[in-house]
């Protein structure tokens, strides 16, 4: 997969931008808050259809415009294709490909992104939630199906939370919960077993990539942790397992007014030689877990769709340190993945010319 083509009208602090991207390494080079992460930004926009920077459309157009876009040719499986994507101040988005609108769920899986930004070195320390979100953007780019019984899930969640209020507050009545709890235990069995068959691909090919960057010391296993399990084995019979708790857990629910099981409070726990990532694992074991995850994100969208996703590195070159970039480096150029990079300083890379370089200085960008 390889972006040609990045248009870009009044897009943040880009008035007018046409540019051209070789199709292996891109790195970006100048000061900080001149433009750099949006580009990356726009290119992972176009993946997904939201920011990873902000949740208003309205915050990526130029100030004080009615409007703007982001427009990109690019290459899936051997055919050209184009997104476009239309803003305005008072009218909801549009999204067109190869110039027919299409709704946002057709959206995912037609351009496919790694983002790897700074953010993402609180991975696995951070919250559950971002280790959630990672493995669901991974699992929809490859399956677009994934993606839209996840946002099912969601409406399910939200229609049986509402539910539970209104039998707290005496405003329905219990036996209404069965028809949610249906709904909700056939979701739930989907995506966790979606996610169980994704973990075990993942956790192959992220030890691979541990071992490489750790010099063959390091092992990193991942496993999947469904929430009120506590350590027993309930993937032979989820069916019956979640019926049985969301009955137990129905009057904590309705007190809460919160659906208390579910794969929306699940989570992955990594572990490095046996040893807890996140509770125990060095800052270094922590970044390097992160880097490995990262790079077998990309070998699990290859396995499942074919080629390699784009890569965007947004300012992380200054966060590993000379083996880590290295390696990453190394990895990069030796599987041609077309890559965007930003940095503040080009000490950061070798000495030899890695790919197209540019300079950017107030939404001015020249090679």
């Amino acid at each position: 997969m390889h972006i040609y083509t990045l248009r870009l009208r009044n897009y943040r602090n880009y008035y007018s931008l046409e540019l051209t991207f070789d199709p292996n390494i891109n790195v970006f080079l100048g000061p900080n808050a001149q433009g750099k992460t949006n580009v990356i930004e726009a290119v992972y926009y176009a993946s997904l259809g939201r920011s990873h920077r902000t949740s208003t459309d309205n915050d990526l157009i130029s100030w004080e415009m009615p409007g703007g876009s982001i427009s990109l040719d690019f290459d899936r499986l051997g055919v050209q294709n184009r997104l476009d994507f239309q803003f305005s101040q008072n009218k909801r988005r549009r999204i067109l490909l190869n110039e027919h609108p299409i709704r946002p769920k057709e959206l995912v899986g037609n351009l496919n992104t790694v983002l790897f930004s700074p953010e993402d070195l609180f991975l696995i320390k951070g919250a559950p939630a971002g280790r959630r979100r990672f493995l669901d953007g991974e699992i929809s780019q490859a399956s677009p199906a994934y993606y839209h019984e996840l946002n099912k899930y969601g409406k399910i969640i939200t229609q049986r939370n509402n539910l539970l209020k209104k039998i707290r507050e005496r405003q329905a009545t219990i036996d209404m919960l069965e028809l949610w709890d249906t709904q909700l235990v056939d979701s739930a069995v989907k995506i966790v077993t979606k996610r169980l068959a994704a973990v075990k691909k993942l956790n192959m090919l992220a030890n691979l990539m541990q071992r490489r960057i750790s010099g063959n010391i390091e092992n990193l296993a991942i496993t999947y942790d469904i929430h009120g399990a506590a350590g027993e084995n309930v993937t032979n019979d989820l069916v019956s397992w979640y019926n049985k708790e969301l009955v137990a857990h129905r009057q904590v629910d309705i007190m809460r007014g919160s659906t208390g099981r579910g794969p929306h409070l699940d989570d992955i726990i990594l572990t490095v030689n046996g040893i807890n990532l996140r509770s125990f694992g060095s800052q270094g074991q922590q970044r390097t877990g992160v880097l490995s995850l990262k790079l077998a994100e990309l070998e699990f969208l290859r396995s499942e769709t074919g080629e390699y996703p784009v890569l965007l590195l947004d300012d992380v070159m200054s966060e590993l340190d000379v083996s880590r970039r290295t390696k990453l480096l190394e990895f990069i150029r030796h599987e041609r993945i077309q890559t965007m990079i930003t940095a503040t300083d080009e000490a950061y890379f070798p000495a030899e010319k890695i790919g197209t370089y540019y300079r950017v200085a107030a939404g001015v960008i020249t090679r």
